[in-house]
């Protein structure tokens, strides 16, 4: 079955390697539609897996992280009146505009700050310039911030929010999906920057527990002290909060799942248009096949082999293409984009199911292959 499936598959050549092509533009369309929407969550969340937390205080109408409305930082501080608590922190978030004084272009930014005494951030390339936050009018800039805004060059002063600023060096947390770039100041860098943001409205509240704490237990208590105005999540609950936003919230998971399909579909097609085509240009090879005692199902086989081998052939090549591709949207998006052994062994699946299907489908002209029309 295999041997006759190879010869078919190189007696014309021309043909395969023409399916074959499509067949990887397909795999590739799915690598890159699974890629994306794995990316897109993992962007939203890419800061708030940097940040030292066990329980999340935010606004109740807190929406993203982009759009995370102030409440009042007493809740913060209330947080520690739980036995299990060992420290509650703000953390503060706005926008900046930032003027990038060599191009002169006015770009937004986003800026956090929070207090230097509070360990947020689990990045010793934060930690050890944490000095260099206590400047007046001094920030860190994420390195993977876009190029518009200049060179990210240490001791370069720039202007953010008609203030002169100073870049007291990067770090490379990412930017996520938080705008073209992100700084770091200390929380009365911030107040300078946002003069009209009291640091008695906080964006987010941290709150770390004791060894041995059950988070769901201490959620659950906070919960029942908490006034309207603060919501309280596990950071579990607060990861797939965000990624829910990006996935079931936005058109996100609505444009990705449905590429995944059509490249699906598209896939199938190409390959059932070549193996219904040669079926039926080599039906006289089948009927003598079938005339020497061979059955449907055997001759089934031989079109199913032919569809695996094409995918076998393409699969590599696909699989090669995917990692440049990947490699071209993280340079050119920044986002996490990366392949991982789940998606790969997810594409080999469906990329074996879909030919097995346009294979039996392709198969069915198979029962036009009748020994008495041949002889």
């Amino acid at each position: 079955m295999i041997q006759v499936a190879w010869r078919i598959l190189t007696h014309e050549i021309g043909r395969s390697l023409l399916a074959i092509g499509g067949m990887i533009v397909a795999v590739l369309m799915i690598f890159l539609q699974l890629g994306f929407y794995a990316a897109i969550p993992a962007g939203g969340v890419l800061v708030y897996n940097q940040m030292i937390f066990d329980i999340m205080l935010t606004s109740p109408h807190y929406v993203f992280q982009g759009q995370a409305p102030s409440f009042p930082r007493r809740r913060v501080y209330q947080a520690l009146a739980q036995n299990d608590v060992a420290s509650a922190a703000p953390l503060y978030m706005g926008a900046v505009n930032w003027i990038n004084e060599t191009g002169g272009g006015r770009y937004e930014a986003f800026l956090i700050g929070f207090r230097l005494e509070d360990q947020i951030f689990d990045a010793p390339e934060i930690t050890r310039q944490l000095n260099i936050l206590r400047r007046d009018d001094t920030v860190l800039i994420d390195a993977t911030t876009y190029p518009m805004f200049g060179k990210l060059t240490a001791n370069r002063v720039t202007e953010m929010s008609n203030r002169s600023i100073t870049i007291g060096g990067t770090y490379g947390l990412g930017i996520g999906f938080l705008g073209l770039g992100v700084a770091l100041a200390s929380d009365q860098n911030f107040l300078r920057l946002q003069p009209d943001r009291p640091l008695s409205a906080v964006s987010l509240g941290l709150v770390r527990l004791k060894p041995g704490a059950d988070p769901d237990k201490v959620a659950a208590a906070l919960r029942a002290i908490m006034p309207a105005d603060t919501r309280v999540f596990t950071r579990s609950e607060f990861l797939q909060f965000e990624a829910d936003y990006w996935i079931e919230r936005t058109s996100t998971g609505q444009v990705f799942g449905f590429g995944v399909i059509v490249a699906l579909i598209v896939g199938a097609v190409i390959l059932y248009q070549t193996l219904s085509t040669q079926v039926s240009r080599q039906l006289p090879q089948y009927a003598t096949l079938k005339a020497m005692g061979y059955s449907n199902g055997y001759l089934r086989g031989i079109v199913i082999c032919l569809a695996l081998m094409m995918s076998m052939v393409t699969l590599p090549l696909a699989y090669a293409a995917a990692l440049g591709a990947y490699d071209f949207v993280h340079e050119a998006t920044k986002l996490p984009i990366a392949m991982n052994d789940v998606r790969l062994a997810v594409v080999v699946t469906l990329t074996l199911l879909m030919s097995t299907g346009a294979a039996v489908y392709a198969a069915r002209a198979l029962r036009r292959a009748d020994p008495v029309d041949l002889f």
